[in-house]
């Protein structure tokens, strides 16, 4: 993760802003190369955890446009750690000594009921209809399925229309498309920070729209306050600095359940900032992608199509996927809720870039219809092991005398590492990092997350018994000053069968 080359002069608010590889229509396409063309106007990129930080997004080819250039350079320095970690990925068998991953937000807790379910007969079925160009929103079949499932699990005050339901091919193709049809290239969307930093590159390679940080911090200032807390004041301090910068705003990203943080925005919360929203006529994207991964019930997760009456619903759009809630970030399949029609047809023709096979909606179809399976079967064990998961790594933080924030949402806890900083800086932050690396066990630092205070680590909980043991053992070698200790696999075995006896 990166931050996106910029203009001196909006260097201060502006944060990263790369987005996905696909075209650009034409009139945004041109305004992007213009931007990329001056090049001595953009500020070199910094990165997390690879790449030369002297690098420029120029490229030696002579075959590349600008815009091609400036995408090529995002993937010429993805980041060292996932680089390095594919390249030594730990295998049990195969690769005892290898990475483990702690730093992908993927749930590998479920494969065995998600395959199970996935085999069925009812799942195996080809028609012509399936082989054919769909309505590019998605099968009209598929649309009713997600129109019920998102009323039911949303506890939407009425159901749900499949008009208004659009079918791409994951969350990442949805903040391409949103950021093309709502922006003009050059404008801007607020965001929490930290946030998950992919985003920058979603909203930025294919439709030239940049990301205005709502910085956050630890501190809690009050009873009623809470580490990383956003609120409107602070929104609204956002909009005015970038106002005063010339930086034009048409929207507010939110992630709910939050991403690192694993915060939960009550329904006050979320009616506040939808009303900040509507009183400056912005739009908000709305990121429920963790929706069914809250497995703590006192967590109190409401989702914002739950609301009675939403502020401004023409500006008020939500997304979700089945990558995180049901385990399949390989399969691919998101899906867009939005009032305005117009929006709705705008993103809908940009699905013949997004779209998903016919034999996967049908898929998708059927697990989305099975309401028994999920509620009696795939949820209430999903969240047994993610709790258990947890409930582990938890303990071991504790152990080792290490602050964390985590709400009972998600796959993943906010680590405080800032005391094993020798100063506070992100040079410090990104030496402790290597250190993981190094002892082979792949973390994501706070600056990956735009996080302002260096010495946050996001860690990655949603994995096997033994994965996870083997992975904190490393984590307490680097903490404790050892390196390269071997590993004590018996001790991994018996939390796996703790784990399975659960």
């Amino acid at each position: 993760m990166f931050t996106l080359p910029q203009k001196e002069s909006k260097a201060p608010t502006t944060c990263p802003g790369p987005a996905s590889t696909q075209d650009l229509d034409s009139n945004h396409g041109d305004g992007l190369e213009r931007e990329c063309s001056r090049k001595p106007d953009w500020k070199l990129p910094e990165f997390c955890g690879g790449g030369d930080p002297t690098a420029t997004a120029s490229s030696d080819s002579s075959h590349l446009s600008s815009r091609g250039s400036i995408i090529k350079w995002f993937w010429d320095s993805a980041e060292e750690g996932y680089r390095t970690y594919h390249m030594d990925e730990y295998d049990e068998d195969k690769n005892p000594s290898g990475i483990i991953n702690m730093g992908t937000s993927e749930n590998k807790l479920c494969f065995d009921l998600l395959s199970r379910r996935l085999s069925q007969s009812d799942m195996l079925w080809v028609e012509p209809s399936l082989l054919q160009y769909p309505d590019w929103r998605g099968h009209l079949f598929l649309r009713e399925e997600v129109a019920r499932f998102l009323s039911f699990y949303c506890k939407s005050p009425a159901p749900l229309k499949p008009e208004n339901v659009v079918v791409l091919n994951g969350c990442a193709s949805l903040f391409s498309a949103l950021a093309t049809v709502l922006c003009e290239v050059g404008e801007a969307f607020l965001i929490p920070a930290p946030y998950y930093g992919a985003i920058t590159q979603h909203v930025y390679l294919y439709g030239g729209v940049r990301l205005v940080c709502v910085y956050l911090d630890s501190e809690v200032t009050g009873l009623d306050t809470r580490p990383f807390q956003l609120t409107v004041e602070k929104l609204e301090m956002a909009l005015q600095r970038a106002n005063f910068e010339g930086v034009k705003v048409k929207g507010l990203i939110l992630i709910n359940p939050q991403n690192p943080l694993g915060d939960i925005y009550s329904p006050g919360e979320l009616r506040d900032y939808l009303e900040f929203a509507k009183r400056h006529k912005l739009h908000v994207m709305v990121d429920e992608v963790y929706m069914l991964s809250v497995f703590e019930k006192s967590a109190g997760y409401h989702s914002v199509l739950s609301l009675e009456g939403l502020p401004d619903p023409q500006r008020t759009h939500v997304m979700w996927a089945t990558s995180k809630d049901f385990g399949m970030s390989g399969l691919r399949f998101g899906t867009l809720y939005t009032e305005n029609r117009d929006v709705a047809t705008a993103v809908a023709s940009l699905c013949r870039y997004h779209g998903l096979s016919g034999l996967v909606q049908y898929q998708m179809a059927q697990l989305l219809r099975d309401r028994d399976w999920i509620n009696q079967v795939y949820l209430p064990e999903n969240h047994a092991r993610l709790k258990a998961a947890h409930t582990y790594v938890a303990g071991e933080l504790r152990a080792l005398g290490i602050p964390f924030l985590s709400s009972g949402a998600g796959f993943f806890i906010w680590v405080d590492l800032r005391k094993y900083l020798p100063e506070a800086t992100f040079k410090e932050e990104m030496l402790l990092w290597r250190r993981f690396l190094d002892n082979k066990v792949l973390l994501s630092c706070g600056k990956a997350f735009q996080c302002k205070e260096p010495g946050w680590f996001r860690l990655v909980f949603s994995d096997k018994a033994h994965r996870l043991c083997l992975g904190m053992q490393r984590v307490r070698q680097v903490l404790e000053g050892k390196s390269q200790v071997p590993d004590d696999p018996a001790s991994c075995q018996s939390q796996e069968s703790g784990n399975q006896r659960r």
